[in-house]
C-alpha cells in the first residue's frame, strides 16, 4: 500500500468493536486485570496506553522499523536515546546541529561523563578521525538545520556498521514520507513530531522508532523507566495531524522551492541553503536517498542592518522560532533557535547575524512572495539602501 493511503489510515481500522475510523482517546491510566497474573494488555498508562500504542505502531511501520515509541517533546526523544549511553562514552555528531541539541549534550549530558565531538558528518575521513574506542554511535541532522547540509546516509550508516557504532538520525526536517533512514542502514530514527508530523503549531510531541529486537527492548525499557510519555489527547492529535502529511508535505516542497528560487535572483540576498536548488552541494545526494525536499530553508541576507526591519515588516508570515506547521514562520538563528550555541562555533559554522531561516508553510505562493519581498523592500528604504 502506497504512504499516503496508509497515512490516511492511521488508526481507522483499530477499533473493531465499534469500527470507529478515529481511534478513541484513552485517558485511562490504569486498567483492570482479568485476573491475577492475567492482563488485557494494558496495565499503567505510562508503560502502554491504547491511543498511544495505535500511534506507536503506525510511526514504526511508517519508517519501517520494529518499535515505535511516542514522547513528550522532540527533546523528551532525544534524552531517551542518550540514556542507552554510560560514563566515558563519546558520540560523533553533525556539525551543523540544532541548538536545543548542543545545549543538552554540552550543558547537561557532559556533567555525567557523555562527551561529543561535531563534524560533518558526510566526510568519513573526519569521522574517522574523531573515532575512539569509547564511541559509540553517530548522530545525524540531514538536512541539517538550519544550514541544510547533507548526508549520504547509506555511506555513514554502513561506516559505522563497521566500526561497530550505532547510527540515530534526526528525521524531522523530511519524515517518512520523504525519507527513511532504517532502510538506508541507521538504526533509530528520531522526530521532534511538534513539526511537520503533527503539522498545525498545536501539538508538542517527539517519536523514536527502532530497528532490531534487542534494541527495541532497551529502548522500551528506557522509555518507560524515564516515563516521559506522550498523553492520550496529543497522540491523537498528533495521529490527526499525521493523516494529512502527504497533502501537505507536498504543497510545503513546492512553496519552499519556489521562495528559495525567487530569493536566490534577488538582490539584497547573499546566498540561499535549500537542497532542493542544483547548486546546492547535497543535491544529488538527495535525490538519491530521498523522495523529495523539506519545506524549510536558510537565506543569508547581505546587509545585517536588514534583519530586524525584515522581521518588523513582515504581515502574514510570522516571525517565530518553530517549523513544519501549515502557517509560514520565519526564524532569526542566532538569536533563537542556536542561541545557546557559542557564538564563535555559530559563525564557525555559518549561523551569523545576516542567516534567516524560513519555514514555509502551505499559504499561496504569490501571497508568501508579496508579504517577505514586501518587508526586504521596506527595511531597504529603513537603511538607506533602496
Amino acid at each position: 500500500m502506497n504512504i499516503e493511503s496508509r497515512l490516511a489510515q492511521i488508526g481507522s481500522q483499530e477499533d473493531p468493536k465499534t469500527g470507529a475510523v478515529s481511534f478513541p482517546i484513552y485517558h485511562a491510566t490504569a486498567f483492570r486485570h482479568p485476573k491475577l497474573g492475567q492482563s488485557t494488555g494494558f496495565d499503567y498508562s505510562r508503560t502502554k496506553s491504547p491511543t498511544r500504542f495505535v500511534l506507536e505502531a503506525a510511526a514504526a511501520e511508517l519508517e519501517g522499523g520494529d518499535a515505535g515509541f511516542a514522547c513528550s517533546s522532540g527533546m523528551a526523544a532525544l534524552t531517551t536515546i542518550f540514556a542507552l549511553f554510560s560514563h566515558g562514552d563519546h558520540l560523533i555528531v553533525s556539525l551543523d546541529l540544532y541548538g536545543g541539541t548542543y545545549r543538552l549534550l554540552e550543558r547537561i549530558l557532559s556533567r555525567y561523563g557523555i562527551s561529543a565531538s561535531y563534524v560533518d558528518t558526510n566526510d568519513i575521513d573526519e569521522l574517522e578521525s574523531q573515532c575512539t574506542d569509547r564511541t559509540k554511535a553517530v548522530l545525524i541532522e540531514t538536512p541539517t538545520n538550519p544550514l541544510m547540509m547533507i548526508t549520504d546516509l547509506e555511506k555513514v550508516s554502513a561506516w559505522a556498521k563497521r566500526r561497530g557504532l550505532l547510527t540515530i538520525v534526526d528525521n524531522t526536517l523530511l519524515t517518512p514520507f520523504l525519507q527513511r533512514p532504517l532502510e538506508l542502514g541507521a538504526d533509530i530514527v528520531i522526530h521532534s513530531a511538534t513539526k511537520y508530523l503533527a503539522g498545525h503549531n498545536d501539538v508538542l510531541a517527539g517519536l523514536i522508532v527502532t530497528k532490531g529486537k534487542e534494541l527495541s527492548e532497551q529502548m522500551a525499557f528506557l522509555h518507560n523507566s524515564l516515563g516521559a510519555v506522550l498523553g492520550p489527547q496529543d497522540s491523537w492529535l498528533l495521529m490527526r495531524g499525521m493523516k494529512t502529511l502527504a497533502l501537505r508535505m507536498e504543497r510545503h516542497q513546492y512553496n519552499s522551492v519556489k521562495m528559495a528560487e525567487w530569493l536566490k535572483t534577488h538582490p539584497a540576498v547573499d546566498e540561499v541553503y535549500h537542497p532542493g536548488l542544483p547548486h546546492h552541494p547535497g543535491y544529488d545526494i538527495q535525490r538519491r536517498q530521498s523522495s523529495g525536499d523539506t519545506g524549510i530553508f536558510s537565506f543569508r541576507m547581505k546587509d545585517a542592518r536588514t534583519i530586524e526591519p525584515i522581521l518588523r515588516h513582515l504581515k502574514l508570515i510570522a516571525f517565530a522560532e518553530s517549523l513544519g506547521g501549515v502557517e509560514s514562520l520565519l526564524t532569526y538563528p542566532a538569536v533563537q533557535t542556536h542561541a545557546d550555541i557559542p557564538e564563535e562555533i555559530r559563525r564557525k559554522v555559518g549561523v551569523d547575524d545576516r542567516l534567516l531561516r524560513f519555514s514555509v508553510g502551505i499559504e499561496h505562493i504569490d501571497d508568501l512572495i508579496a508579504d517577505l519581498g514586501g518587508a526586504i523592500d521596506a527595511a531597504l528604504k529603513e537603511i538607506g539602501e533602496a
